[in-house]
């Protein structure tokens, strides 16, 4: 069957230019773009009358375990914003279920509306500071390059490790560029001699750029940049200038981690591309970066171009002032239909994979005195939060330990615990900070970057115990406690991660996580869960609390609560 899109407003990536003209597609492919084409040329014609017509928008990096749903949940929520594929590191459930988590996010994907790419997580644990549930070496994942819809070696955190010639880390590297696949990259503020060692490993990406100078650096480099613009993490004010010659010849979109609340209510790549417009930024351009270059990037073959040969995934858009989507089209197939979603199969996992990723949990019940802190000093290390980033700061402040065992909720100090949950190990760190406003209260939850252990921060030991119990009871997700009662929370049973339910669903209860964590006094500019989640990420500085204590990762080692 071939379908004809008429008198439609075509952008042109290769030329950058709109072209008045007609789309004819046969399968899944485009098959001819002229003015050539008629209505005898088709057996279904659509009439846009001057809609335009682009690509279908590609994510160039996104965890989907960090959107707590399950791919076809996630297809669910990002088609109808334009999205047509997704490139997606698994690390997530990979830290938590190991290969059993990579190929359960494969399984789960496969043979959507939304295409999902997959990159091969390269840093599981993230560092040797990490407690996760898996230990990945090169020969463990080796095996995975085979699958048809893996393209590469996802983002290297472990950047020391690549600088200091760790050979396990070289390893996975060099299997990777030997295949000639991409490398993303993940390395926050390196620069000079540091960064070219690690560009020269065969890193070929970041994402990671908090500011322009960063990402000029990077792309002078050879790099490419991702431009991130996602729940916690929001840089693309500051890489603005990326969208001007020649920079965002080698830019791309991305989102890395968004909630379900802000994609339903913002959109996703969308609104990434909205939000440049609105900046002053060309429409064409910004609609290039989020959908060929990717698919230069990547090395996806005919895809991110309205052109002949290609794959047609297309959007037709009312304007392109405010990118307002009403068709969507996958392989040449009308999935979305004036912004209505159409239905589509749901995939299923092997009941053996499922198994695994089900019961992820494997540790005591907590007691309020997990939580007190033996006073050795009154100077202590602080982990202070940066509202829009990811990136954090080391306080060393004088605390009163006579008074709530060194919270002080009226300066903003309250503490942070993040316990192993995977192996039984009983190990824990304790500590403070500051940034986040709870005045009474506690958050709790089984997404902690990128092991994901239980992290709990609260204003009382009684509260944060009562919150991460409540976290172990229900298999995992996240929870608002307030007085000693559970007043809101979103279950997550698939590796303590996701959720199996709607996206309408989930953004619903994240949406009343996000109030009931407001009942507590945090930030409006806070998103308290994800916030929190990268306290323990230790590969993005500078100051984060893991299973084991603090880690400055700047300095790349463990230090004491207690300063001298």
């Amino acid at each position: 069957m071939k379908t004809l899109l008429k008198n439609a407003r075509v952008i042109n990536v290769f030329t950058e230019t709109i072209e008045e003209t007609n789309v004819l597609i046969e399968k899944d492919k485009i098959i001819g773009v002229g003015d050539y084409y008629s209505d005898g040329d088709a057996d279904v014609i659509e009439d846009l009358s001057g809609k335009y017509i682009c690509p279908g928008f590609i994510d160039g990096h996104i965890h989907i375990e960090s959107t707590m749903m399950v791919p076809y949940s996630l297809a669910q929520s990002v088609l109808v914003h334009g999205t047509t594929a997704v490139v997606t590191d698994p690390h997530e459930i990979a830290n938590v279920c190991g290969v059993d988590g990579i190929r359960y996010m494969l399984e789960m994907s496969e043979n959507l509306p939304l295409h999902v790419y997959v990159m091969i997580p390269s840093c599981v644990p993230a560092t040797c500071f990490d407690e996760a549930g898996a230990s990945l070496k090169a020969e463990d994942i080796e095996f995975l390059y085979n699958e048809k819809r893996v393209l590469g070696l996802a983002e290297m955190m472990n950047y020391p490790g690549v600088i200091y010639d760790d050979a396990p880390t070289l390893d996975k590297i060099k299997s990777c560029v030997e295949k000639g696949r991409p490398v993303d990259g993940h390395a926050p503020l390196l620069s000079g001699r540091d960064l070219d060692k690690y560009i020269s490993a065969g890193i070929n990406s970041d994402h990671e750029c908090s500011s322009a100078e960063e990402a000029i650096e990077k792309l002078s480099k050879g790099q490419w940049i991702m431009i991130r613009q996602g729940s916690a993490a929001k840089n693309l004010e500051k890489l603005l200038p990326l969208f001007e010659a020649p920079y965002y010849l080698r830019s791309i979109l991305a989102t890395d981690d968004r909630n379900p609340a802000d994609i339903i209510a913002e959109g996703h790549i969308d609104n990434i591309v909205r939000l440049a417009v609105k900046a002053g930024k060309n429409p064409v351009r910004a609609i290039k970066m989020a959908s060929f270059n990717p698919a230069q990037y990547f090395r996806i073959d005919r895809v991110g171009a309205v052109a002949c040969g290609y794959k047609a995934d297309l959007l037709v858009l009312d304007n392109l002032d405010n990118i307002e989507i009403k068709d969507v089209y996958s392989n040449g197939v009308k999935v979305v239909d004036n912004k209505k979603l159409l239905d589509f199969e749901i995939p299923k996992a092997e009941d053996m994979i499922t198994g695994s990723v089900m019961n992820s949990f494997h540790m005591p019940d907590l007691k309020k005195e997990d939580f007190f802190i033996e006073p050795k000093g009154n100077k202590v290390r602080v982990i202070e939060v940066i509202p829009g980033e990811i990136l954090t700061n080391e306080l060393i402040l004088e605390l009163d330990f006579d008074k709530n065992n060194g919270i002080d909720v009226d300066k903003d100090i309250i503490k942070i615990a993040v316990i192993e949950r995977h192996k039984n190990t009983g190990h824990k760190g304790v500590g403070y900070i500051k940034g986040i406003g709870i005045k009474n209260g506690a958050l709790a939850g089984s997404v902690s970057h990128d092991s994901h252990n239980l992290i709990v921060i609260g204003s009382s030991d009684e509260d944060m115990c009562i919150a991460a119990n409540h976290i172990k009871k229900i298999g995992g997700g996240l929870c608002v406690v307030k007085e000693g009662k559970v007043i809101s929370e979103v279950r997550l049973p698939v590796a303590g991660l996701m959720s199996t339910e709607s996206a309408a669903n989930i953004a619903k209860a994240n949406e009343d996580l996000r109030e009931s964590a407001k009942e507590l006094g945090v930030y409006d500019n806070i998103e308290p869960f994800m916030n929190m989640a990268f306290v323990s990420l230790p590969v993005i500085p500078v100051l984060k609390m893991t299973t084991q204590g603090l880690v400055n990762v700047s300095e790349f080692k463990r230090v004491d609560l207690f300063a001298e």
